[in-house]
């Protein structure tokens, strides 16, 4: 079930069904080729990149392995259209996308031999991408860290599973073999982590970053945007306790919020700011309690895994 026969390896060509999160500012080539490396599916974050720098990035996993690797595309992104054609261009063999409707690039995606995956919050959502051509879909519910939507992974995933006929990624609240495993009873082919991988060896946050995450329980994580439109789900901190108290007042205005959050991430990623940036992480935190290689993390997962559901890999 995990390995044999799995419809998401067989598509991609991997050799466990291991998703790495397309993580805005942490998802980099180094990390991405880590995770291939390591059997599963590395994701660079295009983000708000333009086209050059996403082809570095590309150029750069290229150099560090000869896996399959994909590219997470935030469809707000102003240069969107720079990097669907970087994509295609450079010849990436699977892309996420999120943070909006992929069905302009689709035909072209696809064109170009590119597997689309989408990000998903829904099930309307997910039958919507599965119709435009979608090759399978992430459903991630609103333990995860980032970007989230209302619904739990327990909740989510098996709808999704029984509404569309493509393979199911699971994600959100997934960090270990257990959670692996539960997502596989629930009908998902294979799952995403994002979380898990914030204090992996070949991630390049800012140290301070990881000890935080290490030293977070299951009740340190924040939901704030909600106002905006957005909401996120970070670890707490004075940025994050401030938002929340700015967001719940009604004369604060959304130009104030967007002015409070601008920036945030990359404060926390590159410069190691945990007080004033925004530290993104799931509520699976608390079981995030160890520095490892992607190879240490992906492999563990999979033997925990195939021993609850009775697999021999």
């Amino acid at each position: 079930m995990i390995i044999k026969d799995n419809p998401v390896c067989g598509m991609l060509g991997i050799d466990y069904p291991v998703f790495q999160g397309g993580m805005a500012w942490v998802a980099d080539a180094e990390l991405a080729a880590a995770v291939s490396n390591a059997g599963g599916l590395g994701l660079i974050a295009a983000m708000n990149s333009n086209g050059e720098q996403l082809r570095e990035q590309i150029i750069k996993a290229k150099t560090l392995t000869d896996k399959v690797f994909g590219v997470n595309l935030m469809l707000m992104s102003p240069y969107i259209e720079e990097a669907v054609n970087v994509v295609c261009e450079e010849k990436v063999k699977v892309v996420t996308t999120g943070a909006g409707n992929p069905a302009k690039y689709m035909e072209q995606l696809k064109g170009a031999g590119v597997k689309v995956i989408c990000v998903v919050a829904s099930v309307a959502l997910a039958v919507m991408c599965e119709r435009m051509g979608a090759s399978a879909v992430v459903a991630e519910g609103c333990e995860s860290g980032g970007h989230v939507g209302e619904t739990t992974t327990m909740a989510l995933v098996p709808q999704v599973v029984d509404a569309v006929n493509i393979p199911v990624i699971a994600a959100g609240g997934i960090a270990d073999g257990r959670g692996m495993a539960a997502a596989f009873m629930l009908g998902a082919s294979g799952v995403q982590m994002g979380t898990r991988f914030l204090t992996a060896k070949e991630c390049n946050i800012h140290q301070n970053y990881k000890e935080k995450v290490l030293k977070a329980k299951d009740i340190d994580t924040i939901v704030t945007g909600k106002k905006l439109g957005h909401p996120v789900r970070a670890l707490k901190n004075h940025m994050t306790r401030e938002f929340a108290k700015m967001e719940q007042n009604p004369e604060t205005t959304s130009d104030e919020l967007e002015a409070m959050g601008a920036g945030a991430l990359r404060r926390a990623v590159k410069e190691g700011d945990v007080k004033d940036g925004s530290c993104m992480c799931g509520q699976i935190a608390g079981l995030v309690n160890d520095e490892l290689t992607c190879k240490e993390i992906v492999e563990s997962i999979v033997k925990d895994a195939a021993e609850l559901i009775g697999e021999r890999i």
